[in-house]
């Protein structure tokens, strides 16, 4: 049941519709809970005795962590939860990129290994991330077990963010269930708002871009250089919006239930430097890895090398935490690389030679740029073939199509962040500047949400604001009839 899809629309208009209705915040919960499992099983019913397994598992775990004083107990029942996650995780989505590897090696051995016919559950990446970091805070004592089985239902099962993030902490959303109202009015225009901004970029910036990527990397052998980078910065606009677009929806949805998810993005192709992107590119994983991964293993408290091979190895395992793929490991390793580098330059030499802020966003979106391809390419002998034909390195040969999208992409990309920005006035007078304008005349207004960053509201309804969202609604969903393109972060 895809966000941009009549029959979530439909699903999500009943839901609103109960949920307004139910009084009392337990029947609003159960209901909630029942809707996920539903909302889950739309997907594959068979894996919904998987999510309630794990979600059962760390419950328990937690209660006993929460219970035992001996250091050694609670040990052990962390590590119970870790197992089972980790299992869980390493047998559904790693299981034959292991066998695939080692398969060559275990045959010579005379010990084949056959391929397992094994269906990735929906969703499994972000939900073991989710009931992991709730075991682990509790076993470290910054959070206090959840006494309620229905209220720890419904923050492991919640629907908008359940398949593809963003990854909420038991500590952001366990304390909104004893406080929020349900949906009212204004939360549901500002849910919607958002809802039809991240539809936007899904539908007519991310699914538009697809039709120049697709082609070209399915069969890149055929392509030319000047086509492959035109296919580079294609991707690079379409996961943007593509992801960031799902994360609006779904923060939407949430708002217009009653509840606030964390903000995911934060305009990361405007960053000067590498981490400053990963502080505003999938905000909720990079603090995840920071926190549950990067500062276990030493942070950057045990000398300048040891940071350098935290950094590698936090990005490593980041990049196959994507899919298990040799390219997501080269992916991740390049961003390892990239941010050992960029603070040996700013310990080394930033100090006294600041980049300047044009110079920095340049090489960084450059960088950024150019590691999507292992990202975006079908193997490893497909990243080559693409950055060697990029870079000059190969034969020069290929078809070289649609010259002007390497132009129109980048337009594209600043004028997104412009808007992103919140353009509302002209700085010099004050006054309401062109965008401005327009808006007000919708009855919209860019503002600066605390949740879900820059974005445009119904600031005051009014009559062509409320024909213009219709009117989106019905054109974007027609268009997700004719058009099947999954978010692209289904897969992981």
């Amino acid at each position: 049941m895809v966000f941009s899809s009549p029959r979530f629309l439909l699903f999500l208009v009943v839901t609103l519709l109960v949920l307004g209705l139910l009084p009392g915040r337990d029947p609003r919960k159960r209901f909630l809970a029942l809707a996920s499992l539903f909302f889950y099983a739309a997907w594959d019913w068979r894996y919904v005795g998987l999510l309630l397994l794990i979600s059962v598992i760390d419950y328990y775990t937690a209660w006993r962590i929460s219970v035992s004083e001996s250091p050694s107990v609670r040990r052990r029942w962390l590590a119970v939860s870790i197992v089972s996650n980790l299992g869980v995780l390493g047998y559904f989505k790693y299981c034959n990129f292991f066998i695939a590897t080692l398969g060559p090696l275990l045959a010579s051995a005379g010990l084949p290994i056959p391929h397992l016919e094994i269906l990735l559950p929906a969703g499994i990446s972000f939900y073991t991330f989710k009931t992991m970091s709730y075991t682990i805070d509790v076993y470290r004592g910054e959070l206090a077990p959840c006494r309620s089985w229905l209220d720890y239902a419904t923050f492991i099962t919640f629907f908008p963010e359940l398949i593809a993030g963003p990854i909420v902490r038991a500590s952001v959303f366990l304390p909104q269930l004893d406080r929020t109202p349900g949906p009212t009015r204004d939360r549901c225009v500002q849910g919607l708002s958002l809802f039809l901004m991240g539809l936007f970029k899904k539908l007519v910036i991310a699914d538009r871009m697809a039709l120049v990527v697709d082609p070209v990397f399915a069969c890149p052998a055929v392509y030319s250089g000047p086509s492959l980078w035109c296919a580079t910065a294609a991707y690079t606009l379409q996961i943007y919006c593509d992801f960031s677009g799902y994360s609006d929806m779904a923060i939407g949805v949430a708002r217009m239930i009653g509840y606030d998810l964390p903000e995911n993005f934060n305009m990361p192709y405007a960053s000067g430097s590498l981490t400053e992107f990963w502080r505003r590119w999938h905000m909720t994983l990079s603090s995840w890895l920071r926190d549950y991964l990067y500062i276990p293993l030493g942070g950057n408290r045990h000398g300048a090398w040891r940071t350098y091979r935290n950094l590698a190895l936090t990005m490593l395992l980041g990049g196959l935490w994507h899919g298990a793929s040799w390219n997501f490991v080269l992916w991740g390793g390049l961003h390892g690389a990239g941010l050992a580098v960029h603070r040996l330059y700013r310990e080394r030499v930033g100090r006294g030679f600041a980049l300047p802020w044009p110079l920095g966003w340049a090489l960084t979106l450059g960088f950024v740029m150019v590691a999507w391809v292992p990202f975006r390419a079908g193997s490893i002998s497909d990243t080559a073939l693409c950055l060697s034909r990029m870079f000059g390195l190969a034969q020069v040969g290929g078809v070289t199509f649609l010259p002007f999208w390497l132009p129109v992409c980048g337009v594209v990309v600043i004028a997104a962040h412009a808007l992103g920005a919140g353009l509302k006035t002209s700085p010099d007078r004050g006054e309401p500047g062109l965008i401005e304008r327009g808006l007000r005349s919708l009855g919209m207004a860019a503002r600066r949400d605390p949740i879900a960053g820059v974005c445009l509201v119904f600031d005051r309804p009014t009559f062509a604001g409320g024909v213009g969202a219709g009117l989106f609604l019905l054109t974007g969903f027609l268009l997700a009839a004719t058009n099947t393109n999954p978010f692209i972060y289904f897969q992981f």
